[in-house]
C-alpha cells in the first residue's frame, strides 16, 4: 500500500503537483488510485480501503495505515487530490472500520480521518458520512459495544456544525432516536453523555431546519424520554455528563416539551417498545415529572462547576416560564425546596453575574407560588440584601426589577419578618437608587421605579414593619427623588408616573395620620407641599399638551387630596394654585380633554379651592352640579343670562356658574371676555329679579352679585367702556339699600369696592355696611383681626380708599361719625374712632381727606352735643385728634376754624384740669399737652392759628407750665434723677415740648406783640409771663440739671430763644436789657455743654454760646474771652480732631461740629484773640486741608475755612488749594447726589397709646425744624446749602483777589 522512495519533493514548488502515480500498486490496481505521498511514497487507496475494512486486519497495521493517510491528508496537495477525484472512495471503508474494530485509538483516528475529509467544500461527503453513520447506528446491529460508542461519538462530531440540512440525510430518524432513547437506560456515564450530546444535536439541527415540518422529532418519545432524562441528571455525577443533559433539557425546555404525562396525546405514547419501557423506567415514575426534575436538578444547583450550575438555572428558568408549566408545577418546585437552593446559589455567588441574574429570574417565577414560596423568602431574604447593593450600583441592571420585587413581597406578605437593621439598610440602598435616577447619575428600568415607589407605599400602609425607622424621613426622601425623577425623565412613561402620584397621595395621607404635630410628619408634608407647588404643578402647566389624560387626571386627584385637609396648608396650596391662574387652567384642560371624567375632576377640583379659599363648604354648589356644568366658558356665560323658571336644574347651575365667575375674577383671571360676562349678568338681573326678594334666597348669593357687578363695571370704567344697563344697576342699588347685600359676608375685590364707594346713591347703606365693620373689629398688638379669616375687607383697603380723592370713603366716615355723635350711640362711636384712627395709622395721607371732608366740623358737633359721654370716648376722640393734627398736610386745615371750638373743649374738659399748685399733670393732661404742641406747631404753617392763640394766652395751661417748671427749677441737681420714668420727669419732658412749640408759635402768629427779651429779665421777678414761656435762667437750670431727654428738649428751647432775641436785637438795634453777669452765667453753663454725649445737646448750646459771644454787650468784654483758656482748650482739641482724627479724645472728637461753631463765632469777632492766630497757624491750616478730600469736605468746614479765609488766615496757597478741592467737591455733588423731596415727619398711635411714643415723635419733629439755617451764617442739612456755601467761599476769593 505505501512505498517508499528517495525521491526529495519541494512542498512549495509541488504545491499544485497532482499527486497521483504513472504505476499501480504491488496489488496490481489501477494507477489512478495510487497516490503520492509528500514524503515521496505512494499510497493506494484501494489498498487501504480493504486493510481497515478487514474485521481481521491486525490493529498495528491498521493503525499505522490510518497513520500514514492522516499525515498525508495534513498536506494541502494531497487532500486536494484526494477530494478531487475520490471524494467517496474512503466514505464506505472508513465507516466500515468505525463498526468494526473496538481499539479507541483506532476509532479516534478514524473520525479524525473523517472529519478532514468532511472539511472540504462539498457538503455531500458530511451528508454521505452522517446518513451511513447513522445507518449503522439505527440498525442496532451493533448492540451497544464499544464500536456503538465510536459510531454514535462519530455522528455527534459530525453533527457539531453550523450545517443545517445534515437532518435530513438521516434516512430513519424514529429509529435513531429509538435507539438513542433506549441507550440511555445504559449505566454507563460514557455512553450517555454521547446520546445526549447527539439527541441534543439532532433536536436543535430539526428546529432550524429549513426543510423541516413542524413534528417534533422528541414529541412520541415523551414522556420516557423526560423520565429517562430525569433519570440521568439526578444520578450522574459527571459533568459533561450533566452538561449534556441540561442542554437537552433545555431545549425541551423551551420547545415545551417538559410536560406532565397526562399532557401528552395517548398516540404518542404507542412506540414499539412501549411495553419494555414501561418495565425500565417503572423506578422512576414513581415521581412525577416536576418532582423528579426537582430532585435531578439539586445537585448541579450546587455544583462546584460554575458552567454547570450556570446552565442548570438556565434550564430553570426556561422551564418555569414555558407556557406549559402549571401553578401547581411551580408550587411543587417549590416544596421541593427548589428555592431554599436558589437562595443558597444566590448567597455562594459572590455577587456576580450572570449567577445573580438568573438566580433572581428563577425566584422571580417561584414567587408566583404565593403561600408556598413566603416562608422560603423570609428564610432567605438576608440573601437580597446584598444582592440590592450590588444591582444598585449597575445603571440599568436586569435584576434589579426582581430584587426589588422579592423585596416588596417579603415586605407587604410578611409584616415583621424583616428586622429593624434590614429595613433601614434596604430604605437607604432605594433611596440611594431614586437620587441616582433623579439626577440622571444611574438610570432604571419603569418597572423597577414602580417596585420601589411599591416599598415605600407598602411601608407607609404597614407601619408596623418599620421598628426604629424614622419613617417620615425616608419617606420624604423618596417621594422628593421620586417626583423629581418623573418630572426630569425625557421619556415620559404613564404607570411609572401614576405610581409616583401614587406614592405621593399616600405619603400625604400619612402625613396627616395619627399624631399630627410629629416634626417629622411636618416636614414630610412641607416637602410634598414644595414638590406640588415648585415642581409638579409648573411642570402640568407647562406640558398639559403633550401628557395623556390619565397622568393629568392622576396629577387634578393628587391636588384635590391636599386641598381637602382642611388646613393652613390646604389654604397655602390654594394661594399657589390661584398664583398659577388656575380657573384659566382649569377650563384649558377641558378643553383638551373632553371626557366627563375630566370634567367630573376639574369641577370638584374647583369646588375644593373655593373651599380652602372662601371657606365654610363654598364650593358645594359646584359639587352638586358638576357634571350638569358645560365645559365651556362661554357655554358658563350663557347658561349664566337664562331665566331661572325654564329649567328645575338652572337655578342650581347659575349659582354654581355665578360662584365660579365671582371667584375667579376674585383673583384677577378672566375666563371669558368682561363684555360678554357683564351683559349675561345684567342678562341675569333683570330676568331673575323677582327671585332676588325670595326670603328663602340665601344673602350671599346677592353679595356675590353684587360684588361681580361692581368689578365688573370699575373695571370697565378704568378702560373708559360705559355701556351697561341703567336698569339693571338700579336693581342691584335697591337690593343694597334693602340690606339683601353684605359687604362682609363675601370677598370682595378692591376694584369692586372702590366702584361702590363711588356711588353717590348707596352712601348711606355703605355706611351702614362700616358700621358693622367696625363692630366687628378688634385691634390687638398691632395686628387688626376682622370678623373671620375670610373676610378680606380690611383695614389698608378701607385706609386706602379713604385716603384717595376719587370715591367718597373720608364722607362716608365723617357722616357716619356726625350721625353717631347726634345719636349718641357710644359703643359705636368708639369703634369708628378708633377704626378711623387706624386708618390714618396706616394710610397717613387720610388725614387729608378726613379734614377736607370736615371731620374738624364733625368734632365741633361732639363739643356741642348734649349727650355725655365717658372718659374711654374721650380718648378715643382725643387719639383721632392726635393721629390727624400729627399726618395732616396744614393746607388741608388752614380755612377750618371749627378746630378752635375743639381746642377749647380739649384743654377745657374737667378730666385735664391740673389741681391747682400741682407739678405732676396725669397722663390725659400729658397727651392734650402734646395735642396742643401739635397745633401750636401746625400754626406756623398758616393753619390753625387762631386755635393756636387760644391755647398760648389760656391762664390754666400758663399756670400749670409755670408750676411745673418752678418746681422742676428748684430740685437743683437732683433733678437729674427724674428722668422720663417718673412723674415729675414726664411732667417735665411735655411741658417743655409745649414751652418749644409755644415760642415757635408766638414768633408765627403775633409777630412784633411779644418782647423777646422780657424771657431774660422782668421788672418783677416773680410775675408770670401773659402766655406760655419759661424765663432765660430756669431754662438754663433745668439745662444743666435735668436728665438727657430734658437737656435734649431744653436745648432746642433756649436754641429757639436766643434765635428770637439776636432777631430782635439785630432788626431793632437795641441794647441788651440784662446784665453781664446774668449772660456770664449763661455761658458758663453752655461752656460746660459743648462736650456732652449728646451731639444735639452740644450742637445747639454751641450755637447759642456763639451768638452769645456776638452779642455788643459782651464784645466789649473781649478781654474776658481773650483769656479764656477754655475756649484756648476747646479750639485746640478741635484742631487736632480736624488734623488727625485719631488722635483727638473720643469726647471732643464727638463734638467737633459743636466747636467749630465757636471757632467760627469767635473768628467774627470785631478783635479776634491773638492766640487764634497761634491755634490756627499755617501748618494745623495745611493739616486740615491734607485730612479732607472733596467726598468727605462737611459745610461746618467749610463754613470755618470761609471764615478763616476772611479773616485773613489763609495763604496763597492754601486757598487755590481750597479753591481746587471746592471745583471737585461741586462736582462731586453734581454727579452723586440724588435730590429727593423731604417727607415731613408723622406718627400715629394706636390704641392703646404710648406717652413715650407721643414725646418722642414731638421731639424728632423738634429736631427736624432746625433752627440754625436762621443764623447769619447758620447750616443747611444737605447739599443744596453746602452749594451755597461754596458759592459764597469762591465769590470771596474772588472779590479779595480783585481788591489785591
Amino acid at each position: 500500500m505505501y512505498d517508499s522512495q528517495d525521491v526529495d519533493l519541494d512542498f512549495e514548488e509541488e504545491a499544485d503537483t497532482v499527486f497521483v502515480n504513472d504505476t499501480s500498486c504491488s496489488q496490481g490496481h489501477r494507477s489512478s488510485l495510487n497516490l503520492r505521498s509528500q514524503l515521496g511514497g505512494s499510497i493506494c487507496l484501494l489498498c487501504f480501503s480493504n486493510l481497515v475494512s478487514n474485521p481481521l486486519s491486525p490493529t498495528v497495521h491498521v493503525s499505522y495505515a490510518l497513520f500514514q493517510i492522516e499525515r498525508s491528508l495534513s498536506h494541502p496537495p494531497f487532500l486536494r487530490s484526494v477530494l478531487a477525484f475520490h471524494p467517496h472512495f474512503l466514505l464506505c471503508p472508513l465507516v466500515a472500520a468505525l463498526s468494526s474494530f473496538d481499539d479507541e485509538p483506532i476509532a479516534a483516528q478514524i473520525i479524525r480521518l473523517i472529519v478532514n475529509l468532511c472539511a472540504s467544500n462539498d457538503p455531500s461527503v458530511r451528508q454521505e458520512f452522517v446518513s451511513r453513520v447513522s445507518d449503522r447506528i439505527a440498525s442496532g446491529t451493533l448492540a451497544w459495544s464499544s464500536r456503538q460508542l465510536h459510531m454514535i461519538h462519530c455522528l455527534g462530531v459530525l453533527l457539531n456544525c453550523e450545517n443545517d440540512d445534515l437532518i435530513a440525510h438521516i434516512r430513519d430518524v424514529y429509529s435513531l432516536i429509538t435507539i438513542l432513547v433506549t441507550g440511555l437506560q445504559l449505566p454507563s456515564d460514557e455512553i450517555r453523555g454521547e446520546i445526549l450530546f447527539v439527541l441534543y444535536k439532532l433536536y436543535a439541527l430539526k428546529n432550524t431546519s429549513a426543510e423541516g415540518d413542524d413534528t417534533d422529532i422528541l414529541v412520541s418519545f415523551c414522556p420516557k424520554l423526560l423520565y429517562l432524562l430525569g433519570d440521568v441528571l439526578m444520578k450522574s455525577q459527571n459533568d459533561d455528563v450533566r452538561l449534556n443533559c441540561i442542554a437537552l433539557l433545555t431545549m425541551l425546555a423551551q420547545g415545551h416539551l417538559l410536560r406532565e404525562e397526562g399532557a401528552y396525546d395517548t398516540c404518542y405514547l404507542s412506540y414499539s417498545d412501549g411495553a419494555d419501557s414501561e418495565e425500565n423506567i417503572e423506578g422512576v415514575k414513581e415521581l412525577s415529572l416536576v418532582n423528579l426534575l426537582a430532585e435531578a436538578i439539586k445537585g448541579p444547583l450546587l455544583s462546584s462547576n460554575s458552567q454547570v450550575q450556570i446552565s442548570t438555572l438556565d434550564l430553570l428558568f426556561h422551564y418555569l416560564s414555558s407556557i406549559g408549566t402549571l401553578d401547581n408545577q411551580i408550587h411543587v418546585m417549590v416544596e421541593e425546596n427548589i428555592a431554599d437552593y436558589v437562595f443558597e446559589v444566590l448567597r455562594l455567588s459572590d455577587c456576580k453575574d450572570p449567577v445573580v441574574r438568573m438566580c433572581l429570574q428563577v425566584l422571580d417565577f417561584l414567587s408566583t407560588a404565593k403561600e408556598a414560596f413566603k416562608l422560603r423568602l423570609v428564610i432567605g431574604f438576608h440573601t437580597l440584601i446584598p444582592v440590592l447593593h450590588y444591582v444598585a450600583e449597575v445603571p440599568f441592571h436586569p435584576a434589579q426589577f426582581q430584587t426589588v420585587k422579592l423585596i416588596y413581597e417579603c415586605i407587604s406578605e410578611c409584616p415583621g419578618a424583616v428586622s429593624s437593621s434590614q429595613m433601614e439598610e434596604l430604605v437607604l440602598v432605594l433611596i440611594k437608587m431614586l437620587k441616582k435616577n433623579s439626577n440622571g447619575e444611574m438610570g432604571m428600568t419603569p418597572d423597577t421605579f414602580i417596585m420601589a415607589c411599591s416599598v415605600f407605599v407598602v411601608l407607609i400602609r404597614s407601619p408596623s414593619c418599620n421598628g426604629d425607622l424614622d419613617l417620615p424621613k425616608s419617606v420624604e426622601d423618596a417621594v422628593k427623588h421620586a417626583a423629581l425623577s418623573c418630572i426630569c425623565i425625557s421619556e415620559r412613561d404613564i404607570n411609572q408616573i401614576l405610581q409616583c402620584l401614587y406614592l405621593l397621595k399616600e405619603a400625604y395621607a400619612y402625613s396627616h395620620d395619627g399624631n399630627t404635630i410629629n416634626s417629622s410628619k411636618l416636614t414630610l408634608r412641607s416637602c410634598i407641599l414644595d414638590i406640588c407647588r415648585t415642581h409638579l404643578l409648573p411642570w402640568l402647566i407647562s406640558g398639559i399638551h403633550e401628557m395623556e389624560e390619565e397622568i393629568v387626571l392622576a396629577v387634578l386627584e393628587t391636588f384635590h387630596l391636599i386641598l381637602l385637609h382642611s388646613s393652613n396648608d390646604a389654604m397655602e396650596f390654594a394661594e399657589s394654585l390661584i398664583s398659577s391662574s388656575w380657573f384659566s387652567f382649569s377650563f384649558g384642560c377641558l378643553g383638551l380633554f373632553t371626557g366627563d371624567r375630566m370634567k367630573y375632576r376639574v369641577y370638584l377640583l374647583l369646588s375644593s379651592l373655593i373651599d380652602s379659599l372662601l371657606g365654610n363648604d363654598s364650593g358645594q354648589p359646584i359639587r352638586d352640579t358638576a357634571l350638569d356644568l358645560p365645559s365651556d366658558p362661554v357655554d358658563l356665560v350663557f347658561l349664566l343670562g337664562q331665566r331661572r323658571s325654564n329649567n328645575l336644574n338652572l337655578p342650581s347651575c347659575q349659582t354654581a356658574i355665578l360662584l365660579i365667575m365671582y371667584t375667579s375674577t376674585l383673583y384677577d383671571e378672566r375666563i371669558a371676555d368682561e363684555k360678554l360676562v357683564l351683559a349675561s349678568l345684567e342678562q341675569y338681573i333683570l330676568l331673575n329679579r323677582s327671585d332676588f326678594h325670595d326670603p328663602t334666597n340665601d344673602n350671599l348669593i346677592v353679595t356675590q352679585l353684587v360684588n361681580l357687578y361692581g368689578l365688573l363695571r370699575g373695571l370697565g370704567k378704568m378702560n373708559h367702556e360705559i355701556h351697561y344697563s341703567q336698569e339693571a344697576e338700579e336693581i342691584l342699588f335697591r337690593l343694597i339699600k334693602n340690606d339683601e347685600w353684605d359687604l362682609l359676608s363675601a370677598r370682595i375685590h378692591t376694584v369692586s369696592l372702590r366702584w361702590l364707594f363711588q356711588q353717590e346713591n348707596i352712601v348711606e347703606s355703605l355706611g351702614h355696611q362700616i358700621l358693622a365693620f367696625c363692630r366687628n373689629y378688634n385691634l390687638e398688638g398691632g395686628d387688626i383681626i376682622i370678623g373671620n379669616i375670610y373676610q378680606t375687607i380690611d383695614v389698608q383697603t378701607l385706609a386706602e380708599l379713604v385716603s384717595e380723592k376719587d370715591n367718597y370713603g373720608a364722607r362716608l366716615f365723617v357722616c357716619l361719625l356726625a350721625q353717631l355723635f347726634e345719636e349718641g350711640q357710644e359703643h359705636d362711636v368708639i369703634s369708628v374712632l378708633n377704626l378711623m384712627a387706624t386708618l390714618i395709622h396706616i394710610c397717613p395721607a387720610a388725614s387729608d381727606q378726613l379734614s377736607l371732608h370736615g371731620i374738624g366740623s364733625t368734632m365741633s358737633t361732639w363739643c356741642y352735643s348734649s349727650n355725655t359721654f365717658s372718659e374711654t370716648t374721650f380718648m378715643s376722640i382725643l387719639l383721632l385728634v392726635f393721629n390727624i393734627l400729627s399726618s395732616v398736610h396744614p393746607e388741608a386745615l388752614s380755612a377750618d376754624q371749627s378746630w378752635i371750638v375743639v381746642t377749647m373743649k380739649v384743654y377745657m374738659m374737667e378730666y385735664f384740669i391740673p389741681p391747682e399748685n400741682s407739678d405732676v399733670l396725669s397722663n390725659e393732661s400729658l397727651f392734650v399737652i402734646g395735642i396742643l404742641s401739635l397745633i401750636l406747631h401746625l400754626s406756623t404753617s398758616k393753619a390753625l392759628e387762631e386755635a393756636s392763640k387760644t391755647i398760648l394766652f389760656n391762664t390754666s395751661i400758663i399756670s400749670a407750665v409755670n408750676t411745673a417748671v418752678c418746681a422742676a427749677a428748684s430740685k437743683g441737681p437732683a433733678l437729674v434723677d427724674h428722668d422720663e420714668g417718673t412723674s415729675i420727669g414726664e411732667t417735665l419732658i411735655f411741658v417743655l415740648l409745649l414751652h418749644y412749640f409755644a415760642i415757635r408759635s408766638l414768633h408765627a402768629t403775633v409777630q412784633g406783640v411779644v418782647d423777646w427779651q422780657n424771657f431774660f429779665v422782668s421788672t418783677n421777678p416773680a410775675e408770670p409771663l401773659p402766655f406760655i414761656g419759661i424765663h432765660c435762667h430756669d431754662l438754663c437750670r433745668i439745662l444743666h440739671f435735668g436728665s438727657p431727654v430734658v437737656k435734649i428738649i431744653a436745648s432746642y428751647s433756649l436754641l429757639e430763644l436766643f434765635n428770637r432775641v439776636s432777631n430782635q436785637i439785630n432788626n431793632t438795634h437795641e441794647e441788651l436789657k440784662c446784665s453781664v453777669g446774668y449772660l456770664m452765667s449763661i455761658k458758663s453753663i453752655l461752656e460746660g455743654l459743648v462736650f456732652y454725649d449728646d451731639a444735639r445737646v452740644a450742637t445747639n448750646c454751641a450755637v447759642c454760646l456763639s451768638m452769645l459771644l456776638r452779642w455788643e454787650k459782651l464784645e466789649n468784654q473781649t478781654k474776658l474771652h481773650g483769656k479764656s483758656n477754655w475756649c484756648r482748650m476747646i479750639m485746640e482739641e478741635m484742631t487736632v480732631s480736624l488734623v488727625s482724627p485719631r488722635l483727638a479724645s473720643p469726647s471732643l472728637a464727638k463734638s467737633q461740629r459743636p466747636a467749630i461753631h465757636i471757632a467760627t463765632a469767635m473768628l467774627k469777632q470785631k478783635e479776634i484773640p491773638r492766640w487764634m492766630r497761634t491755634v490756627f497757624n499755617n501748618s494745623c491750616i495745611s493739616g486740615i486741608l491734607n485730612s479732607i478730600d472733596a467726598s468727605s469736605l462737611s459745610l461746618e468746614t467749610l463754613v470755618l475755612l470761609h471764615e478763616l479765609l476772611k479773616s485773613d488766615f489763609l495763604s496763597t496757597e492754601q486757598t487755590a488749594t481750597i479753591s481746587q478741592m471746592l471745583q471737585e467737591c461741586r462736582k462731586h455733588i453734581y454727579t452723586n447726589s440724588e435730590c429727593l423731596p423731604s417727607e415731613p415727619i408723622k406718627q400715629v398711635l394706636t390704641t392703646p397709646y404710648d406717652l413715650g411714643d407721643v414725646y418722642s415723635y414731638l421731639i424728632d419733629l423738634m429736631s427736624s425744624e432746625t433752627y440754625i439755617d436762621m443764623d447769619s451764617w447758620g447750616f443747611h442739612v444737605g447739599n443744596k446749602r453746602l452749594l451755597e456755601e461754596i458759592e459764597l467761599f469762591l465769590r470771596t476769593l474772588t472779590v479779595d483777589n480783585t481788591c489785591r
